[in-house]
């Protein structure tokens, strides 16, 4: 029988909340400590994960921690580093679950590893940006951290001041997610920065992010780089190897929340994504009015620019230090998709009963603000207004873009402004 505590960082603490215990993946059940339960920090660690004596069942347990690991090649190449099968997700989570997103760790019982960073040469960081997924899947393997998704990608520790980026080992947090290039989807680092940019000049909460040139003049041996929303300084009062450490803030994604596995992301047969999505923030949200609108805004964004990769994997619940409040966290993982001619033009979930852009109108939108319990004049006043300004917005961000050097942005325009959803108009 194998047993994994399960520990959450609460007002920057690690605390014990309860046990993974298993002969295999198959049977796995996730139990709350009952020292936890009793104690007055005790806080569900998920919407799908609510206080109770009883364990949870199998497919209940796989559904959450299952979705904390990486997917697709990703994880196929950190599984094969680490010799172990990429179906077995306990597996995977022992080694890769010391620092996960949001705040939940996966340990052994008895596992003393010390956390510590480790200094990036030049040539390093070089080497990521130009092996892509083969390098990140090196140093996720050797970090003992886990970041889902598909994309090859890694958490780095960025030492804003002096320049320099760490290699966090162990337990230690990471503070930036960094992204290769992609060698399938040209120009995807440039992408994503104009995808953010243009988001945030909308009025929409990203969190910050930059591109990082180590030494290329190559746009497709870039690396981009996002700071972690679930990482704080704010209240900091620890370090690990003479360097400032954050403080992790817990975050689930909606998958999660809703108890849906991370191979059903994408909507297949009518199940209502949008409206479960927004009954969950009217629920669960501390500012469900505020939330849904922003979630609203962003997903008629995501349709405006062409994103048809926006499943359920990519909106999140961020939960405050002690897990008593919870938001819709920023958004991430922005990308025009449409300007790949090999990528789907699909939608992740459907709108207005559409899952084909082409098909989607602003009556199907005057339909999914019904699915998802909106008032129809404010929810479309919204998309009215994001409508108009969204190409102002576009083009102002790509000529930041290219005036900082990447000339490729304004075709990615142009591009975006033929493919998208704004297209349809």
């Amino acid at each position: 029988m194998k047993s994994f505590e399960v520990k959450i960082e609460l007002d920057g603490k690690p605390t014990l909340v309860g046990h993974i215990v298993c002969e295999s993946t198959q049977d796995a059940r996730f139990t709350y400590d009952r020292s936890y339960l009793e104690s007055r920090k005790a806080a569900p660690i998920s919407v799908s994960l609510p206080l109770q004596e009883e364990a949870f069942s199998p497919q209940e347990t796989k559904n959450f921690f299952d979705g904390l690991l990486p997917e697709g090649f990703t994880r196929r190449s950190v599984a094969g580093w680490m010799h172990v099968d990429a179906d077995d997700y306990l597996g995977l989570l022992y080694e890769l679950g010391k620092e996960c997103l949001g705040a939940v760790q996966i340990a052994d019982a008895d596992e003393q590893e010390q956390p510590s960073y480790e200094r990036l040469s030049l040539e390093q960081v070089q080497a990521l940006a130009r092996e892509g997924t083969v390098k990140s899947a090196q140093i996720v393997a050797k970090s003992h951290l886990s970041l889902t998704g598909a994309s090859g990608k890694v958490g780095l520790y960025y030492d804003e001041k002096e320049n320099v980026w760490y290699q966090p080992t162990g337990s230690a947090p990471s503070t930036h997610i960094v992204k290769q290039s992609h060698v399938r989807l040209s120009g995807i680092v440039v992408n994503e920065r104009l995808a953010l940019m243009t988001a945030a000049a909308l009025g929409i909460d990203v969190p910050r992010s930059f591109i990082v040139n180590p030494g290329t003049e190559r746009e497709e041996d870039v690396l981009f780089a996002v700071q972690r929303y679930d990482r704080t300084f704010n209240g900091a009062k620890r370090s690990i190897c003479g360097l400032p450490r954050p403080r992790r803030l817990h975050q689930e994604d909606f998958a999660q929340a809703l108890g849906i596995a991370a191979a059903d992301k994408y909507e297949k047969n009518q199940e209502g994504y949008l409206g479960r999505m927004f009954e969950l923030l009217r629920r669960y949200s501390s500012n469900p009015i505020e939330d849904q609108m922003k979630l609203w805004r962003l997903i008629v964004f995501d349709y405006l620019i062409g994103n048809t990769d926006n499943h359920i994997k990519n909106y999140s619940l961020l939960y405050g230090p002690d897990l008593r409040s919870i938001r819709l966290a920023p958004a991430y993982d922005l990308v025009s998709t449409t300007v790949y001619e090999e990528s789907t033009r699909n939608m992740a979930f459907r709108i207005g009963g559409e899952e084909l852009l082409d098909r989607i109108t602003r009556s199907g939108f005057v339909e999914a603000a019904g699915e998802a319990g909106l008032g129809q004049r404010m929810a479309m006043k919204c998309y009215e207004e994001l409508c108009d300004h969204f190409e102002k917005a576009l083009k102002a961000s790509a000529n930041r873009l290219m005036d900082e050097g990447f000339s490729g942005a304004g075709a990615l325009q142009d591009r975006i402004l033929c493919t998208g959803g704004i297209n349809r108009l």
